[in-house]
């Protein structure tokens, strides 16, 4: 298949670079094959520098004109509730219930692609709420990033940007960091501010239950050796899942005796209804109230050095 020719677009992989929807209609793509553009220079326009859905990385330039967002990276296998996390924060800011008082919807660049995943979780006459679909990796070399804006009752406004990965990603990452079609998870090694690692409950107190242990300890590794001192929290999915007390604690060290700042989370969309919001809310203000590490001082700042190299990073 034919790539744009312009360099920093990734179309078809990805959205086109210039917000067309249709990226046979840009005016930039050469066709698929022939050459020659499919469209007519009548039809040549360029749209807004974002559709809606979910961001590519062309698109995080236009978002950081403010200032750097907070990126996100939520790893863990397949099925483990990682889009079912995200979808439930759209749907309780929707509803005005996962902010506080203090904390205001501020925007988002990704409205369509949060509702693409939200969507399913719905009720709708004559269909029930089901899970949202799982994400598939294609052959996409960058994730999905699902951008929201808060703003604080004192004029302080923050971006943030959810990775909507896929669990395969994660999982041929953990075996091998250079792993060809795993290029998505380091991207997020190299660029989130947070870790999520997810650990599924419902898959650890399955009759795979060694294979996603085995699993969630090459990751746990494999985060460990990136992470580098940024902000991590272990999140259990599935809450209402009853799981063995040693595996539990498998899991837990897997994560707390590499990463002992590590601050843990359970959630579970079932369950009364206020425990379950309550178990979200948690995650999410940690998330916001998060930082990221800063400039440290090196060397004593009295050294008759150039300044410059006076700062390093946690």
């Amino acid at each position: 298949m034919a790539k744009c020719p312009v360099a920093t677009c990734f179309a078809p992989d990805t959205l086109c670079g210039l917000g067309n929807l249709d990226y046979r209609k840009c005016p930039r793509w050469a066709g698929d094959g022939d050459g020659s553009p499919t469209v007519s220079g009548a039809d040549e326009q360029i749209l807004l520098p974002w559709t809606g859905t979910a961001l590519g990385l062309t698109d995080l330039s236009f978002i950081s004109g403010r200032e750097k967002p907070l990126t996100v990276a939520i790893a863990g296998p397949e099925s483990a509730g990682k889009t079912t996390l995200l979808a439930s924060w759209y749907l309780l800011m929707g509803r005005g219930r996962l902010l506080d008082d203090q904390t205001n919807f501020n925007g988002s660049f990704s409205l369509a692609g949060w509702e693409a995943i939200a969507g399913s979780l719905r009720w709708e006459p004559g269909q029930p709420p089901t899970f949202p679909p799982h994400t598939t990796s294609r052959d996409a070399r960058a994730p999905g990033l699902l951008h929201v804006a808060i703003r604080k009752r004192n004029g302080r406004s923050r971006d943030l940007v959810f990775a909507d990965a896929p669990g395969a990603w994660f999982q041929k990452w953990s075996v091998n960091a250079d792993a060809t079609d795993a290029e998505g998870a380091r991207w997020l090694a190299r660029h989130a501010d947070i870790f999520l690692i997810v650990a599924d409950r419902q898959a650890l107190a399955g009759p795979k239950l060694g294979q996603a242990r085995n699993g969630f300890q090459l990751l746990a590794k494999r985060i460990a050796a990136e992470r580098r001192g940024r902000p991590l929290a272990l999140v259990w999915t599935k809450g209402d899942v009853a799981i063995g007390s040693a595996v539990e604690a498998v899991i837990r060290a897997a994560v707390m005796d590499e990463m002992q700042d590590a601050a843990e989370f359970t959630i579970s969309i079932f369950g009364k209804e206020e425990e379950s919001r309550i178990s979200f809310v948690s995650l999410f203000e940690w998330i916001i109230r998060t930082r990221r590490p800063g400039a440290v001082f090196t060397r004593d700042i009295g050294a008759k050095t150039d300044p410059l190299f006076l700062f390093g990073r946690r």
